[in-house]
């Protein structure tokens, strides 16, 4: 190859990259753009207050249940207690699994199973699982009730929470009346 080809190689390298920064400085006077004085933008934050867990529950039970019963759906909460099925029986006389049998869940003192090992949290919870406890709990678990051990991330959808209540209250000795 002789000197020729190299120097058009190279004048043929250069030329490209003033055809680059050419373009480039070209587009930046074509579209002009004003930078502002101090980059970037201030972010307004609002102080939090605490709140104690005690407050967030009696908010979060201002609920109107009867409403919300009235979306749920028998075939749905069937459906949607697939879910659940992995850890808990719905059966009567069913077995305990990795969760507690839930046949006549609906009324029953918490933590009321006398041959499952229920978490320290929810065996001194001491209530009942009305339509209320139920919704609340099925919102968040772990949330709802500090401690327990049920590691179920929750059903966000208010009729699928609905649902799976009716299932729930369906599959007892005696449902309890809905609200």
């Amino acid at each position: 190859m002789d000197s020729f080809e190299i120097n058009k190689i190279i004048a043929a390298i250069l030329m490209v990259a003033l055809l680059v920064i050419g373009i480039g400085k070209l587009s930046n006077i074509i579209f002009h753009v004003e930078k502002p004085k101090t980059p970037g933008y201030a972010v307004e934050i609002e102080q939090a207050t605490s709140v104690s867990s005690s407050t967030e529950k009696a908010v979060e039970q201002k609920v109107d249940i009867a409403a919300l019963m009235a979306m749920g759906d028998i075939a749905l909460g069937e459906k949607v207690f697939k879910k659940c099925a992995a850890c808990h029986s719905i059966a009567k006389g069913g077995k305990n699994n990795i969760g507690p049998a839930l046949y006549n869940v609906v009324g029953r003192k918490t933590g009321a199973v006398t041959d499952y090992k229920y978490s320290k949290a929810l065996s001194s919870f001491e209530k009942e699982w009305t339509f209320e406890e139920l919704n609340g709990y099925l919102i968040k678990p772990a949330k709802w009730i500090k401690g327990t051990k049920m590691a179920f991330a929750g059903l966000r959808k208010e009729k699928d929470r609905a649902s799976v209540i009716k299932y729930l209250n369906q599959n007892s000795d005696s449902p309890v009346p809905l609200p």
